[in-house]
């Protein structure tokens, strides 16, 4: 039986007092010696790959931009290098769904688990695009943008708005807006559906904000702005001109161009797509071991982005209540100063290996022994950083373990991260995923190193200087050892 006493680390035994950062850097080049052999720079990947930016010029996956998401080519990428033509994938953070939709694309079936409403939308516009949407509703689409259909309403819906979101249009824009809601409820619900989605991937564009991270940073046009920081986002689309040329769009990538009829036409049936609503922590315990020939997923990284504030425009129109707003923060894995740690045992009492493996991982304690001092001597510029991290480790520990149950013996898990800095010291996140998923029930087989290695924050450049951090893609295949504690 696999429990406890298995336990292996990569590390040296737990340190209790952690004097300076040098300790932290010895026991990061300790466990980078035990993974030299894994690392392996791979020319392929660009960050074009490992991000949204090479989704931009792809039809129907540059709708809506999602700038968390990696790109449809990576999928495509990993599936063919590891021999992936086949079977039923999970991506327990799915996000606007590109792994699912590139995977069904090759004829493989593809699980999701998505929080947050703004990537359910996405998924669920797409899938009624792929299955259900007819002629008749793209020639009524085409109706929506010859004719303006918006603005021969008088009638005008109040625009859902958040404390957070207000202000975030201007007058005219905010009107067009309203009567475009209106306008839609005319439809049938799938012609519904799509519009609300075309209206959702101009929100950001025809606003006095931008998405920034860790919050919503506001032009100096909206009255919101102030300081030396104050933003100039250049020209704001027109409500007209940006929600007709985003429909259009659609309409474009739905009608494929005249083309001489295939005489030996090869293209594969498309997997099916299911996608769970919820947290994956919630989700995960639910499904049945052994279920997935492979996992292709990015988590939210351990950087403090706040993806309900800077979602929180689409989230608003999506009829997000302030009070379910801060559920779902709390909810999302912790990667947020202000997430609270959660009950992991409440949730599944049989994760307390993965809690104990975590407690163990000797980089990871150190780190976070680092972290209380920089606390206790006033030195972070957020006292809640010690917290975050620790409970972004615990999950992912949690999340880990429960990929390992629902994988096949020798299914692949392939992640993407990047790694983070905090208060001088680099945490290598992939170091440290990859000896929690070795003590979890996974070989590691590669850590795929993007050519180029991205720069730590401005902040922390100002404050310790410029340091390289690696970008990775980890690949772990699930062991053979039949896990009866889960």
């Amino acid at each position: 039986m696999w429990g406890i006493s298995n336990y292996k680390s990569s590390g040296e035994k737990a340190v209790e007092n952690i004097a300076d950062i040098q300790e932290v850097n010895r026991l990061d080049q300790h466990l980078h010696n035990s993974f030299k052999n894994k690392f392996l720079i791979e020319p392929s990947l660009t960050r074009l790959l490992v991000s949204f930016q090479a989704n931009k010029t792809q039809p129907i996956y540059r709708w809506y931009k999602y700038k968390e998401a990696f790109s449809a080519s990576l999928v495509q990428l990993l599936l063919a290098k590891y021999g992936l033509t086949q079977g039923k994938i999970l991506d327990p953070f799915a996000g606007s769904g590109t792994a699912l939709f590139a995977a069904s694309d090759i004829g493989i079936h593809a699980d999701g688990i998505e929080l947050l409403p703004i990537g359910q939308n996405i998924i669920d516009t797409r899938r009624l695009l792929n299955s259900e949407f007819t002629g008749d509703d793209i020639h009524r689409l085409k109706n929506w943008v010859n004719l303006k259909l918006w603005k021969q309403f008088e009638h005008q819906l109040t625009l859902p708005e958040l404390k957070i979101t207000q202000g975030a249009y201007s007058p005219e824009t905010q009107t067009a807006i309203e009567k475009y809601l209106a306008a839609c409820e005319q439809e049938n619900p799938q012609i519904q559906t799509v519009l609300l989605f075309a209206l959702l991937c101009i929100l950001e564009s025809i606003s006095y904000t931008r998405k920034d991270g860790q919050y919503l940073r506001w032009d100096y046009r909206s009255g919101r702005g102030s300081g030396k920081k104050s933003l100039n986002k250049g020209n704001i689309l027109d409500f007209d001109d940006a929600i007709t040329q985003k429909i259009n769009e659609i309409i474009n990538d739905l009608e494929p161009p005249t083309q001489q009829i295939e005489l030996f036409p090869t293209h594969k049936p498309q997997g099916k797509i299911h996608l769970y609503k919820g947290s994956c922590l919630e989700v995960m315990p639910c499904l049945p071991n052994g279920s997935y020939d492979a996992m292709i997923t990015s988590p939210p990284y351990c950087n403090r982005y706040d993806y309900t504030r800077t979602y929180a425009l689409e989230l608003a129109l999506l009829g997000v209540s302030a009070k379910e707003l801060t559920h779902l923060r709390q909810e999302m894995l912790s990667c947020t100063v202000e997430n609270r740690p959660k009950d992991l045992l409440a949730i599944n009492q049989n994760w307390q290996l993965a809690l104990s493996v975590a407690e163990n991982q000797t980089l990871l304690q150190a780190i976070l022994q680092f972290l209380e001092q920089q606390k206790s001597q006033g030195k972070l510029n957020n006292n809640s950083i010690p917290r975050m991290v620790k409970g972004y480790f615990d999950e992912m520990a949690c999340v880990i373990q429960e990929c390992s149950r629902l994988l096949k013996p020798g299914g692949l898990l392939f992640m993407v991260n990047d790694n983070v800095r905090y208060a001088g010291i680099s945490i290598s996140v992939d170091m440290i995923l990859s000896d929690l998923a070795e003590n979890l029930g996974f070989v590691v087989k590669n850590i795929l190193i993007l050519p180029g290695n991205k720069g730590n924050s401005s902040q922390q450049m100002g404050s310790h200087g410029r340091e390289p951090l690696r970008k990775c893609v980890y690949v772990c295949k699930k062991t053979s050892i039949n896990h009866n504690y889960l």
